[in-house]
């Protein structure tokens, strides 16, 4: 049976929008093939054109990645290395709310009618995906404002059904920060990882790519020791 590849990761490179107080990417080439032939002393035995490599500055919670339970955790709670890695590839769920107005908190009830739109009954260890719309102009300023977030309710309609793993495709799973500031109500949804274990995956994009249900998501994060997230290559794979 042949598959098609769906690729739900964000472009990293150094003019990528980031959310507020994240650091900038940073890429430099460490050594040109040139460069490198001649350190490492091949060059004496003509050799001038060897590997090049570069160095790279990257925030925990830059581009497509996974929040680990220590992004709101202590010092002493697992980052990265600590995501059960057999939550990360699974079945595939995506929830459509694009319907509703930017800086809403996704509900309960608005869950529950979009599983009923498309008539799909979660089942443990899914994987579902928050379509928001954002992705489409995530290389704009708005971005960074113009989407809808999970409540900490619906954050826990999931955990309830033993969904642990979930992403959005925006620049944080909560409302943007207009919002909570207009409602004085604060990563409400993140807050849940201090009484829950669940993890997160943000700033997802092409969901209009998959199908609402019946393909498989992989979202392994990179093995990163003691941060608070790390990036991950997030694929769909449907069979075709």
């Amino acid at each position: 049976m042949a598959h098609r590849i769906v690729d739900l990761s964000m472009p990293v490179h150094q003019e990528m929008k980031l959310f507020p107080r994240i650091a900038e990417p940073r890429m430099v080439m460490k050594e040109s093939w040139k460069e490198f032939a001649e350190g490492i002393g091949a060059d004496e035995y003509g050799e001038d054109h060897l590997t090049a490599h570069y160095s790279v500055t990257l925030s925990d919670h830059a581009g497509t990645h996974i929040d680990a339970l220590k992004h709101m955790g202590t010092e002493e709670t697992p980052g990265p290395e600590g995501i059960p890695l057999e939550y990360c590839f699974g079945d595939g769920v995506v929830l459509d709310f694009r319907h509703l107005e930017f800086g809403s908190a996704i509900s309960v009830s608005d869950m529950e009618a979009a599983l009923e739109k498309i008539n799909y009954r979660l089942k443990p260890r899914d994987i579902v995906l928050i379509r928001t719309g954002a992705s489409e102009y995530n290389d704009e300023d708005r971005y960074l404002t113009d989407f809808v977030g999970m409540s900490a309710e619906a954050t826990k309609f999931l955990i309830d059904h033993d969904c642990r793993v979930t992403g959005i495709a925006a620049p944080t799973y909560d409302p943007p920060v207009w919002a909570m500031f207009k409602t004085k109500k604060f990563w409400l949804a993140h807050k849940v990882m201090m009484t829950d274990a669940y993890w997160h995956l943000e700033n997802l994009t092409n969901l209009g790519d998959l199908p609402p249900h019946g393909f498989k998501l992989s979202v392994f994060p990179i093995k990163w020791v003691g941060t608070t997230g790390a990036p991950g290559r997030a694929v769909g794979i449907i069979d075709e």
